[in-house]
């Protein structure tokens, strides 16, 4: 094992995402809260999402630059500004850095773009971790954020493929027989993964439907796993929406402003009614000072050093 990270070192969290806009939609707020307290925040963006669609019709409409395109020319342009909108994105979360892990959006499964040679579903897995180890290494986290290992609710390959390469770096970083070539070795000390709590989805639902009468979240919804037993971190963030939701407007192509799914409550109503992000602890190298059943509440729990 190679060499582990100190309390005396520069704090770093490093979070790994399948494609441009999900670092707005999941984790925006806390990557916003720790870049204001000094931490080093790093984006980790695995494909260019070359597949996605244009999701805003107001950018179709006469005047707007969709309008009239053909599929070829609005595919070509969809693809020049998706690297704009990561980085309107990423400056307003207050990334420290944005490193392009360089593969094609696989497209949705069974899609034809998941045989492109190009894509991230067809990479070789140990070719895909060496380059996130590289960054692993140069950048020297802490904490990494990943996806999970119950993605039943939402089966994209490129969310897989983070989960399967994030959890093999984790360990490969640290691992002076893995790639000897790519940089000094760098011991991560905890990996977490995202989830959407199904707590907060109710909090949601139950306020749309008092504020507004409707909401977007049907039976399809509360029919995916629940996986609120596995959560142990609960971060306090409703200081910090403004992240999600000018990280999200930043992503013009797909997000359309008035879809209830993204902006059914503002940023102050969100936080009155959930204002927390939900994590679970997957990894950890350093010895837990917390008691059992209890929420951390810093994802850098037990690795800072304290007065």
């Amino acid at each position: 094992m190679g060499r582990q990270a100190e309390s005396t070192e520069r704090l770093c969290v490093l979070t790994v995402h399948a494609h441009p806009d999900d670092e707005a939609s999941k984790g925006a707020p806390t990557l916003a809260k720790y870049s204001q307290q000094g931490v080093h925040t790093v984006l980790v963006c695995c494909t260019g999402g070359e597949e996605g669609d244009v999701n805003n019709p107001a950018l179709k409409e006469p005047g707007q630059p969709f309008h009239g395109l053909s599929d070829d020319a609005s595919r070509q342009l969809l693809e020049s500004m998706r690297p704009h909108e990561l980085a309107a994105a990423a400056k307003v979360i207050g990334f420290s850095r944005v490193e392009m892990l360089g593969y094609r959006d696989s497209g949705m499964a069974e899609s034809p773009a998941n045989a492109n040679p190009a894509s991230f579903h067809m990479a070789d897995i140990d070719e895909a971790v060496g380059r996130l180890v590289r960054i692993i290494r140069a950048q020297r986290p802490q904490v990494i954020i990943t996806y999970g290992d119950d993605q039943r609710g939402y089966p994209h390959p490129d969310h897989l493929k983070v989960h399967d390469i994030s959890v093999l770096a984790f360990d490969r970083a640290g691992d002076e027989k893995w790639y000897p070539h790519d940089g000094p070795v760098w011991q991560p000390l905890k990996m977490y993964y995202s989830v959407w709590s199904r707590a907060r989805l109710t909090a949601v639902h139950e306020e749309l439907l008092r504020l507004r009468g409707s909401s977007p979240y049907d039976e399809k919804w509360f029919e995916r796993p629940n996986l609120d037993d596995r959560i142990t971190t609960r971060l306090n963030v409703g200081d910090y929406f403004w992240a999600r939701s000018g990280a999200l407007r930043a992503h013009k192509t797909q997000v359309d402003e008035n879809e209830p799914f993204w902006f059914g409550l503002s940023d102050a109503e969100l936080a009155a009614v959930y204002p927390y992000e939900d994590w679970v602890l997957a990894r950890s190298l350093v010895k837990s000072q917390r008691a059992a059943g209890e929420y951390e509440d810093d994802l850098f729990a037990d690795i800072r050093v304290t007065s």
